[in-house]
């Protein structure tokens, strides 16, 4: 089977597609375990079940596998959130309840391992990879800002929020969920039950709601 690139339109093995995902896995499991100090391309070939050569015939050196490790991981950490952003499209009668949903599910892609992972490897190697906040912000909290400001702006134009900037107002419930989360986790090292992280969900929804919510829905 062949799939063809967006940039070039060559014609590209499915096999070496899903070799070269199961290598960038493998590396991130590896770089997320041992650090990217610690880890060696041998302990990626073997968590990947391949042959150390075959890594590099896919990347050709550590520094080019960290790097697409970590975007490939910020990439699908995104894809998570964007289906959580997604459930917005349609947010039936209730739009405080979707809302809570929402944050609750966007937080609970925030505390798994994948994405604090990517969040404790990003920081601990900024000084190393001086672009790498700007790169997996750029895949990660930026999109996911303009994903959940385009959810916000339909709702106010459906007369469900206050108008306004979505821009502004999606940082501001972002801020109001990550916030939080990181001080009740003490920045990633400690679990959040799913009660605490529900509370967390819904006050921020709640202070958001108060406000930008439309006069016509405020709650008393």
């Amino acid at each position: 089977m062949t799939a063809v690139t967006a940039s070039s339109g060559r014609k590209v093995s499915r096999g070496r597609i899903d070799k070269r995902q199961a290598i960038l896995d493998a590396a991130f499991t590896v770089f997320a375990r041992r650090g990217y100090g610690q880890a060696c391309v041998q302990d990626i070939a073997d968590e990947a079940g391949v042959a150390k050569p075959t890594v590099y015939n896919h990347l050709t050196d550590k520094e080019t596998l960290f790097r697409h490790a970590m975007e490939a991981a910020a990439d699908a950490v995104m894809a998570e959130n964007l289906a959580v952003v997604e459930r917005l499209r349609e947010p039936g009668d209730d739009l405080r309840a979707a809302l809570e949903d929402m944050a609750y599910r966007m937080l609970q892609v925030c505390c798994a391992e994948r994405s604090r992972a990517l969040r404790r490897l990003t920081y601990a190697q900024a000084a190393d990879f001086p672009d790498l906040i700007e790169i997996v912000q750029g895949r990660t909290a930026i999109r996911l800002g303009e994903a959940l400001a385009d959810r916000l702006a339909r709702l106010s134009l459906a007369g469900r929020l206050r108008p306004g900037d979505p821009a502004q107002a999606a940082e501001q419930l972002l801020a109001l969920l990550t916030g939080p989360m990181e001080a009740r986790s003490r920045l990633g090292t400690r679990k959040v039950s799913a009660a605490e992280t529900r509370t967390v969900a819904r006050s921020a929804v709640d202070t958001f709601l108060r406000a930008y919510e439309a006069a016509a829905t405020e709650h008393p």
